[in-house]
């Protein structure tokens, strides 16, 4: 049986075909100039497949000892971070959703307090100084604990759960911490899929607190690494750029045809690669999650 597609649906599909070319392009553009010859890549002309081709931007970029050190804190911080956080974060949301706790709605409040009112940059930075977490590794970790909307997606999830199962489960003998672990942690996989991806990717992405909250060049994230990259890149792009208008000669990056940009390029698909891999297998629990732990009116 054929099936007659309408104008309107023709359309519609063309339209979402562009928007999703729109959205993927950008990261073909980032792979074709990693793979291309860095000096070649100034030339220009190069939209979908490298010029000539060559792995020497990615083989410069693993030479360098700063980007292990920096993939490392990176892997550390969001493994940790994502850990305690959702670990935190599901403790706290099945103590709520017990309409028995005593003091219930006033927790819920003094939690949601601090979503509303905001101390600024420089009272965070004292707050760090004092509790001894500029410069650390545990700057990354302890700030980021906290999610206000987590602690709410995970609760309105668990408070679908029956009641029945517990109510067996205590006849049973279990207590309360038997209960969370050996039931309630096995039905809450899509919404705790749901909030690691959430922190995992804000952990994976931040750049901001490794840029002013700590100095030591050990403990610098992959992202501010590549922000500090992208930084210099331009500086050198304009110094290029000076050097060849007044008819000196070109300044390269390195004895071989690599440049700043080629090299920004390449960490840059190394940096977004893991996510990229890790997003399909929790695509199912992410949507699931999203929809039964969304808050209901």
């Amino acid at each position: 049986m054929k099936r007659h597609l309408s104008i309107f649906t023709i359309l519609n599909y063309i339209f979402l075909a562009l928007v999703g070319f729109s959205m993927i392009y950008p990261f073909i553009y980032i792979l074709a100039y990693s793979l291309n010859d860095g000096k070649d890549s100034m030339l220009g002309a190069l939209y979908f497949l490298p010029r000539k081709l060559t792995l020497d931007n990615y083989a410069e970029v693993f030479e360098n000892a700063r980007i292990w050190q920096a993939y490392k804190i990176t892997l550390a911080r969001t493994l940790l971070g994502t850990l305690l956080h959702v670990g935190l974060s599901t403790l706290m949301a099945y103590a709520l959703s017990k309409k028995s706790l005593p003091g219930r709605s006033f927790f819920a409040f003094y939690i949601f307090l601090p979503t509303i009112f905001s101390a600024g940059f420089i009272p965070f930075f004292i707050t760090l100084q004092k509790l001894h977490l500029i410069n650390t590794f545990w700057v990354y970790v302890i700030p980021m604990l906290f999610n206000f909307m987590h602690i709410v997606i995970i609760r309105t999830f668990l408070q679908g759960i029956p009641e029945e199962l517990e109510e067996s489960a205590r006849i049973d003998g279990y207590g309360d911490f038997q209960i969370f672990m050996r039931i309630i942690l096995p039905l809450s996989g899509p919404v705790l899929a749901t909030i690691s991806l959430f922190i995992g990717v804000a952990h994976w992405n931040d750049w901001f607190t490794g840029a002013y909250y700590v100095s030591d060049k050990s403990l610098i994230p992959v992202q501010t690494l590549l922000q500090e990259m992208l930084t210099q890149a331009e500086a050198l792009s304009s110094s290029m750029q000076r050097s060849a208008q007044q008819g000196g000669q070109t300044i390269s990056a390195s004895a071989g045809g690599s440049t700043p940009e080629s090299l920004r390029m390449a960490l840059l698909v190394i940096t977004v690669f893991p996510i990229l891999c890790i997003y399909p297998f929790l695509q199912r629990y992410f949507v699931k999650g999203v929809m039964i732990g969304s808050v209901k009116g």
